[in-house]
């Protein structure tokens, strides 16, 4: 079903080693709202989607796996270069301790990744409504995470991706109007 293409959506550059930023990043790699939990959540709720948008979910879900891969590039290029120091100085000694330089699914606060992120109710309105509400979430998210970094070239892939956030934000929004219009017409429900 998926072709990889050995490149990152969008170029990752980063200006310096900075653990602290590594750490408020995360979020978006195993947060609640971050790129995991869209991703799953959109590739599991088409099963019950109507045949309409299941492309869109398709769609939408994987660009969400090369959000994903983007997060873990900038954690990985911000950190590969720390000293164990740096790491607990950032607050990330208890991911070194138990992950060393490795990416664990986890939010910025270091509590793991759990599948109660990931919404499914079967009533495509209603996970529509929900993944709109999970876009502007990742959206706010990532102006956050703007405001707060002082890394120019992090910050131009940061905007990429709230952008198309945005972007998703908008195709969800279209997709409610065509099933409410299905509906309104008995061909949906």
């Amino acid at each position: 079903m998926w072709v990889y293409e050995k490149k990152l959506q969008y170029p990752v550059r980063v200006s310096n080693c900075n653990p602290r930023l590594a750490k408020y990043l995360i979020e978006q790699y195993g947060g609640a709202d971050g790129e995991l939990a869209a991703a799953l959540r959109y590739l599991n709720q088409r099963y019950t989607i109507p045949d309409k948008v299941i492309g869109l979910l398709t769609d939408i879900g994987t660009e969400e796996f090369a959000h994903l891969e983007m997060i873990a590039t900038m954690v990985y290029k911000l950190t590969k270069d720390a000293t164990p120091q740096q790491m607990v100085a950032a607050g990330l000694g208890e991911h070194y301790a138990n992950h060393d330089g490795a990416l664990f699914y986890q939010n910025a606060a270091g509590d793991p990744w759990t599948a109660t992120y990931i919404q499914a109710k079967g009533d495509p309105i209603a996970d529509l409504y929900e993944d709109i509400a999970a876009e502007e979430k990742a959206r706010a998210t990532y102006q956050w995470l703007i405001d707060i970094s002082d890394d120019p070239d992090i910050n131009d892939s940061l905007r990429f991706l709230r952008e198309r956030e945005i972007v998703h934000s908008m195709r969800f929004r279209e997709a409610v109007e065509i099933l409410k219009e299905d509906k309104g017409k008995k061909k949906f429900f």
